[in-house]
């Protein structure tokens, strides 16, 4: 973390409170001149920061920013969040996750305001405003590559989790999609970069409409789709949100490493959206219809068609249909 997102830290756990430019420089090795300046830096960066020539430095109001400082402050992970690398805007997170993942620790977060080329699965184009989260999660599981859809499962377990604490009914769309009263809000995409049976590393992208106008969205996903603002009728606080999600990944994940994948699955089923659903899956090879009743242990959707026969289905796209 740098002096500035330091200096931000110290700032937010003390709001409210001032403390002294000299303790700053104190803590952080640095001069009283080399604070005020990145004081100066954060007031027009737009925190509102009170100073008094006796009583130091006040935070007294924060943008709606998802700055390494603003989310690092009180956050407790073990793995999770200890290095984040911010964009004000990138063309999409996953590709600079890709770009960095074999030179960073574990556990790096890379996350923006605004995306320019953000992506879905299957090559789809993710719409990526500001007032959104976009982030992605670069983490290093020694666990074997048809193992990888248990971490899709795990980050939505997280997602869903830490939208239920807001109050709002969030469940899970098998595989990667949170919905909120039917409608989409968040999207997980997990890529890896793996040899035989080693996975070098594996990058969970999240992108969740916080808040975000979904009216401004194209017509063809404007009406399936839904916004934290929307549900919630006034904006939430982004940066508290996104320390939650990486507190609640924080420790699923060490959990799935400690303990297996287990409570974690059984957890996904009581949170799911599809199973009992008739629902189409369209794979590369063709569609299939059925209702989905289970998802097996590797995170494969189970299906039962209507002459009987139980498909297992490892990865496609997923479309709940009202029984006639």
């Amino acid at each position: 973390m740098n002096i500035k997102d330091k200096i931000l830290e110290r700032l937010i756990n003390n709001k409210g409170m001032r403390i002294s430019g000299e303790q700053l420089a104190s803590e952080l090795c640095v001069s009283r001149t080399a604070i005020w300046k990145h004081i100066k830096v954060l007031r027009d960066e737009g925190y509102m920061i009170d100073s008094s020539t006796n009583l130091g430095y006040s935070l007294i109001e924060t943008p709606d920013r998802l700055t390494p400082g603003e989310i690092k402050a009180g956050l407790k992970t073990k793995v999770i969040g200890k290095e984040i690398k911010y964009f004000k805007e990138t063309e999409s997170t996953n590709i600079v996750a890709h770009e960095i993942a074999g030179s960073v620790d574990e556990g790096t977060i890379v996350i923006a305001e605004a995306q320019t080329a953000g992506r879905g699965r299957l090559g789809r184009k993710w719409i990526s405003p500001e007032g959104g989260i976009w982030l992605s999660i670069i983490l290093k599981p020694k666990i074997q590559p048809s193992h990888a859809p248990r971490i899709t499962l795990l980050a939505g377990v997280c997602v869903a989790r830490t939208i239920r604490s807001l109050g709002l009914p969030a469940k899970i769309k098998w595989p990667n999609d949170i919905l909120i009263n039917g409608k989409k809000v968040c999207g997980i995409l997990t890529e890896i970069r793996a040899e035989a049976d080693l996975i070098d590393y594996l990058i969970v992208g999240i992108g969740i409409d916080a808040n975000v106008d979904t009216e401004s969205f194209p017509d063809d996903i404007r009406d399936s789709s839904t916004s934290l603002k929307k549900e919630k009728r006034a904006k939430i606080n982004r940066a508290g949100f996104v320390r939650k999600l990486l507190e609640e990944f924080d420790e699923l994940y060490l959990k799935f490493q400690d303990e297996g994948f287990k409570s974690i699955l059984e957890e996904w089923r009581n949170m799911s959206a599809t199973i009992g659903e008739w629902v189409k899956i369209t794979t590369q090879a063709h569609s299939i219809y059925g209702e989905a009743i289970g998802v097996d242990n590797e995170g494969a959707l189970i299906l039962e068609t209507s002459d009987g026969h139980l498909e297992k289905i490892v990865s496609g796209s997923c479309e709940h249909l009202r029984r006639t």
